[in-house]
């Protein structure tokens, strides 16, 4: 058998030395591959790099913060005292408030009622508040800021300077045993001191209990304000405490218990503004001691009729009348006639220049009120002046309108012998008064007007023979006697009998009627005591109280008893 040799090898087919196409995307895959992770590697060590050398400093610090918290601690706001150093208002010892996670001292207002419309209250500042700061330590979020009275007006002295402790807390925000790291204690804020005296001012709201009036007290020689009382009142304790029924039933009352009847409130001042009519009309020449008018009971200016209060109630009339009887009896017709003589630009001219009809700018929220002329009622009203009109002007009624605060004033310049006095606030700042030009002569009648409207026959019956308890009569002793030595057992048992202190008094009386659905008039009652050297001035006003002399002559005669008792 043949057989058959094979070849050593056959030659193959081309392309059998080329690569295979899916073999080459993978090479490519994993070369990308190597470099994506020594990219990635890169930017992290870039990042690296970043955080630890770069912002290193930074983040440490961060770090730290993370575990330690400020508290604010904040300032005790300063006391308001009254003029003997009784506390109105002061602050508590610093507490923390687990909600705002500071520490803060709660305000706390004594006998709170009385003081409300002068002391005032506090808020938490809105975004005006902070906006609009301009005290030298500013406020912050969730600080408080005084809103009202003596609260907003010295609130860069009261506030006082806030203090912090830097402490350490663990993971869950808690202080850690020990953690305390550093404190900076707060300033207390300034204490402010008053001229108000709080023994008169609660006499005064409580004589006012159930009413609705303000009652003011001053000293006429440097204008000291010692009583500012306003009714209906609030508690500004309410706004402290957050006590939100409390502060919806304030809004919701009919009487308006946060408006201050005192400054802000305006009204016709009735017979008390005559004080201006004839201090003016003797300063202008147009009278003197010795012009009287005739009492006729009533009379007309064109279709109207104008009568005098004594005639009105009793039908009687009270003869030939001069200037000092007219301030003693208050008599109508007398200043209607002399107010005819003055007219209404004349009477504007020194009711402006006695305080009235614009602000006294002793620091609160107050009413200018409006003394009205032939000008401001063409100008607001459209309409042309009258006689009737002048009429009602001197006579204290009309478009007249008066605050308190301003009567008060007003009866000051006679108190002080024609000096006007800026109302103060503060005790013991220096006075602002200025002399107005009133002629002695006028002084003396003004004065003694008011010195007999006070005695038996004028219309402020409650002051007549006005006297005042100052204790008990000591015994007379032989000259070799001791004190405590008695000549026998009766007179060491029995007590001396007590002894009363005449004092005279300058007052007016006012009755002032006014457009309501109500036809009670104002009452007023406006005095100086004592009249030769007066010490204090009083000035009363009962909205829709009834007659002056009978509503809030009483009040005053109580007043006064209370600070010349005490002061004896």
């Amino acid at each position: 058998m043949k057989i058959k040799k094979l070849p050593f090898f056959e030659k193959g087919h081309q392309g059998n030395m080329n690569f295979d196409k899916n073999s080459s995307d993978s090479g490519w895959f994993f070369y990308f591959y190597i470099f994506f992770i020594a990219a990635f590697f890169f930017v992290l060590l870039i990042r690296l790099f970043q955080l630890t050398v770069v912002k290193g400093t930074y983040y440490l610090s961060l770090s730290e913060q993370n575990r330690l918290r400020e508290v604010i601690i904040e300032a005790p706001r300063g006391k308001i005292i009254d003029r003997k150093g009784f506390v109105l208002a002061e602050s508590s010892d610093p507490d923390l408030d687990i909600f705002s996670q500071r520490i803060i001292s709660k305000r706390h207002y004594f006998n709170p009622e009385s003081i409300a419309h002068l002391v005032g209250y506090r808020q938490l500042a809105d975004a005006n508040d902070l906006k609009n700061d301009d005290c030298l330590n500013k406020l912050k979020l969730g600080d408080k800021v005084g809103k009202k009275g003596v609260e907003k007006l010295f609130d860069c002295d009261l506030r006082g300077r806030n203090g912090k402790k830097l402490i350490e807390v663990d993971a869950f925000n808690r202080p850690v045993k020990n953690g305390l790291i550093n404190i900076i204690a707060p300033e207390q804020g300034k204490t402010i001191q008053l001229a108000l005296d709080s023994e008169l001012q609660q006499k005064a709201f409580a004589l006012l209990s159930g009413k609705k009036g303000a009652i003011i007290a001053l000293k006429p020689k440097t204008g000291e304000i010692l009583t500012m009382v306003s009714s209906p009142s609030f508690n500004p304790q309410d706004f402290e405490d957050q006590n939100h029924e409390a502060l919806e039933n304030y809004l919701k009352d009919e009487n308006h218990p946060f408006f201050n009847r005192a400054s802000e409130g305006a009204y016709p001042p009735g017979s008390v503004f005559k004080l201006v009519v004839a201090t003016a009309a003797l300063e202008e020449k147009l009278i003197d001691e010795k012009t009287v008018f005739e009492d006729t009971g009533k009379i007309t200016a064109g279709p109207l009729t104008f009568g005098n209060w004594y005639f009105l109630q009793y039908g009687k009339t009270e003869g030939m009348v001069d200037v000092v009887k007219a301030l003693r009896r208050s008599n109508d017709i007398f200043f209607y006639h002399t107010g005819a003589l003055l007219g209404p630009e004349k009477i504007k001219f020194w009711a402006e220049k006695m305080g009235l009809g614009k602000k006294t700018n002793f620091g609160l929220e107050e009413n200018a009120g409006v003394i009205p002329s032939s000008f401001w009622k063409e100008e607001v009203l459209k309409e042309r002046w009258y006689l009737g009109d002048t009429y009602n002007l001197s006579i204290g009624q009309g478009y007249l309108l008066v605050s308190p605060l301003q009567l008060a004033q007003l009866t000051s310049i006679f108190a002080n012998d024609g000096y006007l006095c800026q109302p103060q606030l503060l005790k013991n700042r220096r006075p602002n008064c200025q002399k107005i030009g009133l002629s002695e002569k006028t002084l003396s009648l003004i004065k003694e007007g008011m010195k007999q409207a006070c005695f038996p026959g004028g219309t402020g019956w409650p002051l007549f023979d006005f006297k005042v308890n100052v204790g008990q009569e000591a015994k007379p002793r032989a000259s070799n006697q001791s004190p405590k030595e008695s000549t026998n057992e009766a007179d060491q048992t029995k007590k001396p009998p007590s002894a009363f202190l005449p004092i005279q008094t300058a007052c007016k009386t006012g009755t002032a009627e006014f457009y309501s659905y109500s036809k009670t008039p104002h009452a007023w009652f406006t005095v100086y005591a004592p009249a030769d050297n007066p010490e204090i001035v009083l000035t009363i006003l009962v909205e829709q109280g009834g007659q002056g002399s009978d509503v809030a002559g009483p009040l005053a005669k109580e007043m006064l008893k209370l600070y010349f008792e005490r002061n004896q």
